[in-house]
């Protein structure tokens, strides 16, 4: 277990000291020192590093390559730089970010237009819900009403999954997000109705077979995560809204998880696993995790507000990858990033990424961390601003 991610000797917790920025620079751990900065001070230096940071996975991902999109996607490609241009702007009103990210979601309308993928994440909805939201903030209603026109004309192929990265899940997550940025009834709740009652007809068939009330396949296994699984499915459903039966049918599925997860906190990968190893946003806790946090808050009892706290001890504990105490602990993991990341992964200790600069692979995420560390009490995990 130990091989993927490094022991968090972090300490449990620092009090802050006022008088510690002047020596950063002679400290000798400067893991230590970080974590004893007043938030204030903290919170600039992540900012700074972060607008560092973004400058260089625009270069990378779109200066160096002549602006050509290779890859359209919010998950691996550019339309993830455009989506740290978007949050960027929302934190320094830097306007050519926005000018830029719009520059960019266009160039990915364009590659995505051949694309069977109609997704937020890993598809052309994300493409068109960021262009619809980018140029609402800029004041352009026309550009906006062409980016809500080009959404609607996406149609969801009858062979689609269910899950959050390719399925339809992810297609209403791209709702979700143009109903609260651009406003209600953006997409209408008669289209997001038949959606949702075709996941409720295919998750209620197959756990018929499991003895829980909702599953799903995605190539042939019953995953539980968060991109393709169970985490992901219920985390969207909880936003819409059901009916009655159904509402019953997610805190089922979500003590269903409860109960069966491994002994350590950690959740499966898949329905059946038995290797518990995986702690990423994709399987196991922490994507997990930010679903029972949403279910604590949806049906208010304390068996989700125990999970979610048990599954961020499982994040705290085994969650510094070597693949890429509340707001001490958020601090604490961002101090862990700014302070070790860069020289793990020189010295091949950490994995940079299959695509290093991305949203969800790379350092991209690091930045949008980092600038959503600007404000820790409204810091929300990529794409989960609903």
């Amino acid at each position: 277990m130990g091989e993927r991610f490094f022991p968090n000797e972090i300490p449990e917790f620092l009090p802050e000291d006022a008088g510690e920025e002047e020596t950063f620079s002679t400290h000798k751990d400067s893991l230590t020192k970080l974590l004893s900065l007043p938030y204030r001070s903290f919170s600039k230096k992540l900012q700074r590093y972060a607008l560092s940071l973004k400058d260089t996975i625009v270069f990378e991902t779109w200066d160096r390559s002549g602006k050509r999109v290779r890859d359209f996607n919010l998950y691996t490609g550019v339309l993830g730089t455009a989506y740290l241009l978007f949050q960027s702007y929302q934190v320094a009103r830097n306007e050519n970010d926005l000018k830029l990210c719009l520059e960019i979601v266009e160039a990915c309308y364009t590659a995505s237009k051949d694309s069977d993928r109609v997704t937020f994440i890993c598809g052309r909805a994300g493409v068109c819900a960021l262009g619809a939201v980018a140029a609402k903030l800029t004041g352009d209603s026309q550009l906006q009403d062409r980016y809500l026109a080009r959404f609607h004309e996406i149609r969801l192929p009858g062979d689609l999954p269910y899950e959050l990265l390719y399925g339809r899940a992810g297609y209403l997550w791209a709702c979700l997000f143009l109903n609260k940025h651009i406003g209600k009834d953006s997409v209408s709740s008669a289209r997001m109705r038949s959606v949702v009652e075709e996941i409720f007809r295919a998750g209620r068939q197959l756990g018929e077979r499991v003895k829980c009330p909702l599953m799903f396949e995605w190539h042939g296994k019953k995953y539980w995560g968060a991109a393709h699984g169970l985490a992901g499915i219920m985390h969207v459903l909880m936003h819409v809204e059901l009916e009655p039966d159904e509402m019953e049918d997610v805190k089922g599925t979500l003590s269903y998880m409860i109960q069966h997860r491994f002994p350590s906190g950690n959740y499966l990968s898949s329905e059946g696993s038995e290797s518990d190893r995986l702690v990423h946003w994709c399987h196991g806790a922490p994507g997990v995790a930010l679903t029972l946090v949403k279910a604590a808050q949806v049906f208010r009892t304390d068996e989700f507000v125990e999970a979610a706290m048990e599954a961020g001890e499982v994040v705290w504990n085994r969650g510094l990858l070597k693949r890429p105490e509340y707001l001490y602990r958020a601090k604490a993991f961002a101090s862990f990033l700014l302070d070790k990341s860069e020289k793990l992964i020189s010295e091949g200790k950490m994995h940079g990424g299959d695509r290093p600069f991305s949203l969800f692979e790379g350092i991209g995420g690091m930045a949008y961390m980092f600038l959503d560390m600007n404000e820790p009490t409204q810091a929300l995990f990529p794409g989960y601003e609903l």
